[in-house]
């Protein structure tokens, strides 16, 4: 009797990094790749009819990103089984990806064929998959505090050179308000002064350039 091939379905915006996973999957007895999607959108429509065994899923792509993805394949089938695959690896990326369900994180740099093919075998017989480097700055993210929705409202005027009276009269607060939220947004942080706030929001994730 031939064995069960895991069903595996490739979700990329790039063309060719799509081809390339697919193409390894074809020297794998084991694998096979049953459709492909270049978006999170089209990802969460093509689920429903493929009902994969596993989707790898790019974190950033044109429209809705991966995380986006994840978790509307996870509302319409909790069972779903999605390794996630990212050139990022700061904290906030990892974490945003395993608070919306993700069984595996690979970075798309670091990752050889080999681990991408043991990755998808591990989380397809129902395990997880996450480097050490990876749980690493899991277990960091963990232990830090997290900032409010209107603190990161904030932290973004601050990376924008805002000054407290022109983030207080966009936000209709007062300048001690502000203030206030500045303060605890150091402290989460553990940053001396707001500049200090924005450069570990970058080197964290929390914040990105344009």
């Amino acid at each position: 009797m031939s064995q069960k091939k895991i069903r595996v379905m490739v979700v990329d915006d790039n063309a060719i990094l799509r081809q390339g996973l697919v193409g390894a999957m074809q020297f794998e007895p084991d694998l096979e790749c049953i459709g492909e999607a270049g978006s999170a959108e089209e990802a969460a429509e093509c689920y429903e009819d493929w009902k994969p065994d596993i989707v790898t899923m790019d974190y950033r792509m044109t429209g809705e990103t991966g995380v986006v993805g994840t978790r509307r394949i996870l509302e319409a089938d909790p069972e779903a089984r999605i390794i996630l695959f990212s050139v990022f690896e700061s904290e906030e990326e990892v974490w945003k990806a395993v608070q919306a369900g993700v069984q595996g994180y690979l970075t798309k740099n670091a990752s050889a064929v080999d681990e991408v093919m043991e990755a998808i075998r591990e989380v397809a017989q129902g395990g997880t998959y996450f480097p050490a480097a990876i749980s690493q700055k899991l277990e960091s993210r963990q232990q830090q505090e997290e900032l409010t929705a209107r603190e990161l409202e904030i932290l973004e005027f601050l990376s924008a050179g805002k000054s407290n009276k022109e983030i207080a009269d966009h936000f209709d607060l007062s300048p001690s308000t502000v203030k206030h939220h500045i303060t605890h947004i150091r402290e989460k942080l553990g940053a001396v002064d707001r500049t200090q706030a924005v450069v570990i929001a970058l080197k964290r994730g929390i914040l990105h350039m344009d």
